[in-house]
């Protein structure tokens, strides 16, 4: 009797290309998982952190795949040049049009179902919870990410892309805050925590933020864990963690404590 493979890891989807080798993933895609595929001129940043921990593992296990595209083996000419000045003067580089549509559609081609094309940038709308859970219910992302002054605006209009930032504030490309951006999602696909209530109970998922947590050893450095955690008694437990949550989302994110008053008052 042969072993069959689990179903999490899908099958084997061999396509046919007539790409050159070095613009291939190394390895096959595997049919009905999640997968990342990112635009980059730096393919050598990934997985980075996204190989280790949880997310390593579960990538190692097939529920979810990676992806990098070399932006420069798009290039123009013999210096393979992915940029050029902007018109109308200024400082700085934008990436060309004509480079980023080649590396678009070759990494689009074949990708099935709810598959947004993703720019991560200072200008676009800012990450959240409930954006990871979308992205988790996709059947992938594609995420370009931009280098320079940016990309000609005529991409992203053709394309229809998303745009996509990390936080109000500016970095020198788009590889870090991709990698933020693929570990918020993963880990809410099926199999990756291996826990559904660790999602369920923490920052963001009920509008709130989390409570404290504590551990063993029991007293440190003359700190004591609140009494009521050591109780036993899971009602009252409860009632701390939710009025903790409470508290200390007023406190730090009174934008988040106005939204949940509202909701909570079905305005």
């Amino acid at each position: 009797m042969t072993d069959t493979p689990s179903r999490s890891h899908g099958r084997k989807a061999i396509r046919p290309t007539l790409k050159p080798r070095e613009l291939m993933t190394p390895t096959p895609d595997l049919a009905g998982v999640w997968k990342a595929k990112i635009i980059t001129l730096f393919p050598a940043a990934f997985p980075g952190v996204l190989g280790e921990s949880l997310t390593g593992k579960a990538l190692q296990e097939g529920l979810w795949q990676l992806e990098t595209v070399d932006l420069r083996e798009f290039g123009a000419g013999k210096h393979r040049n992915v940029d050029d000045t902007p018109a109308g003067g200024g400082a700085g580089m934008v990436l060309r049009p004509d480079v980023l549509g080649q590396a678009i559609e070759h990494t689009m081609a074949g990708t099935k179902g709810n598959w947004p094309l993703i720019y991560l940038s200072p200008r676009g709308r800012r990450m959240d919870q409930q954006m990871m859970r979308n992205f988790s219910q996709c059947d992938g992302l594609t995420l370009l990410c931009g280098r320079f002054e940016g990309v000609d605006e005529r991409v992203l209009e053709h394309y229809g892309i998303l745009e996509v930032s990390l936080g109000d504030f500016i970095m020198t490309g788009g590889e870090l805050a991709a990698q933020a951006l693929i570990d918020a999602t993963v880990r809410l696909l099926p199999g990756v925590l291996g826990n559904q209530a660790s999602t369920e109970e923490e920052s963001f998922s009920s509008g709130l933020l989390e409570h404290p947590q504590y551990t063993r050893p029991a007293e440190w450095k003359g700190k004591e864990i609140p009494d009521v955690l050591m109780s036993g008694h899971h009602g009252k437990i409860a009632e701390w963690r939710h009025g903790m949550s409470e508290e200390i989302t007023k406190t730090r994110r009174p934008d988040l404590w106005e939204a949940y008053r509202r909701a909570k008052d079905g305005g």
